[in-house]
């Protein structure tokens, strides 16, 4: 694993986060400081957008504010906030415009943003410079379960054969596709088979791989390291493009595993648009996306093994009942299965 790439995307997500300071009011960066060691830089970049937000709404439609700037906004505004005020914030945010477009958020996303807010008026109540903690009494929005979208076995075969083809695709997309076959077939066998997230994907290095073990290192979400395992179908599949890249001769132990045209780290842009390619000819009823492919593989290994635990830490869920809320379904059909097993009487 590219410890330099990784150091590069947090890097810049800390020099973003710190021009965001601009727009937030000044007592803010106390609270950013104090979750400094115990959140990543993508967490506090998402408090931040959160909190942006948040303060710009405060100036432009909270008549207790009065107009202020989001810069001018400080504590002794916060404290004339009540119940009421936070839960029209929480109205708002289903619908409302920025730069003239039309922005909604589902119950998920209202439920992240209040997340953010409670964390914020959590550390100046516990600090004391808030007499009371009216965010802690906003209600959560019900957040129903998705169904879990995966690809059956028939239509991964379905992916995987087009993508050796290259059947359906425009003659456009066939020119790109004698170039990126090899890769494009890799990446997805390999996503398939171990159920990795797209952000850890393209941090890998040819390094990263051991062909002798069938294993590779790999950085989690949180930045814990993990060695892992692949199946043949995806170390023959690796085989064959690392083979192209020695003969293309860029092949080295430090470069990326996956190299976009410009022979640059493929990013996790260029990996949803190409599963999507694919994707939406070999099943065009479903919204595949990497994700879904890390879905399918949760719930193939699951229902393979039955060990929810062992699901959880392939994935990389911290807490089991993650992984356990995701296969709600499959976690149910398996216990149906047992409902005649005990017999009372012969």
């Amino acid at each position: 694993m590219s410890e330099n790439y990784y150091k590069e995307i947090n890097k810049d997500r800390t020099i973003r986060l710190r021009e965001i300071f601009n727009e937030l009011p000044p007592f803010a960066r106390d609270f950013f400081r104090s979750i400094e060691t115990t959140t990543s830089p993508l967490t506090r970049l998402n408090y931040s957008y959160d909190l942006r937000l948040f303060f710009s709404y405060l100036s432009a439609e909270n008549v207790k504010i009065n107009g202020k700037e989001p810069t001018e906004i400080d504590i002794d505004d916060i404290k004339k906030l009540d119940l009421t005020d936070l839960e029209i914030y929480v109205e708002y945010l289903g619908l409302y415009f920025k730069d003239d477009k039309e922005i909604e958020n589902s119950s998920r996303g209202k439920a992240r943003k209040i997340a953010s807010l409670r964390s914020f008026f959590k550390y100046y109540y516990k600090k004391g410079m808030l007499e009371k903690n009216v965010c802690a009494l906003i209600d959560m929005p019900k957040i129903h379960e998705k169904t879990i979208t995966r690809l059956e076995p028939n239509e991964i075969a379905d992916l995987l054969d087009l993508i050796e083809q290259g059947e359906g695709l425009t003659d456009t997309q066939k020119r790109y596709h004698k170039k990126t076959k090899n890769r494009d077939l890799a990446l997805i066998t390999f996503m398939l088979s171990t159920g990795i997230r797209v952000s850890e994907l393209v941090g890998l290095n040819i390094g990263d791989i051991d062909f002798t073990n069938a294993s590779f290192k790999v950085t989690r979400k949180g930045g814990n390291m993990a060695i892992l395992y692949f199946g043949q179908e995806a170390e023959k599949a690796l085989a064959q493009y690392l083979d192209e890249r020695k003969s293309q001769k860029t092949y080295s132990i430090d470069e990326p595993l996956f190299l976009n045209l410009q022979k640059e780290r493929l990013g996790v842009r260029s990996v949803q648009n190409l599963v999507k390619k694919y994707a939406k000819l070999a099943s065009p009823l479903k919204n595949i996306s990497p994700h879904k492919l890390r879905s399918t593989f949760g719930t193939a290994l699951y229902q393979e093994t039955g060990d929810i635990y062992l699901v959880a830490d392939v994935l990389g869920h911290k807490d089991v009942n993650t992984t356990r809320k995701h296969y709600a379904q499959i976690v149910d059909d398996r216990r149906k299965k047992v409902k005649n097993a005990v017999k009372l009487r012969d």
